[in-house]
């Protein structure tokens, strides 16, 4: 009965594998967007 689990996760493990190549790796939620300071101010001479 050991064999056989052993075996299924091996199965498993190559199809999460195929799959990952197929349909590329799990999405990731994107990071989130930093603000950046902008200095706006216009100096005309």
């Amino acid at each position: 009965m050991d064999y056989i689990e052993k075996v299924l996760d091996k199965v498993r493990e190559w199809t999460r594998k195929l799959i990952d190549a197929v349909l590329g790796p799990e999405a990731q939620p994107e990071p989130e967007a930093i603000p950046i300071p902008v200095n706006d101010r216009r100096v005309r001479r």
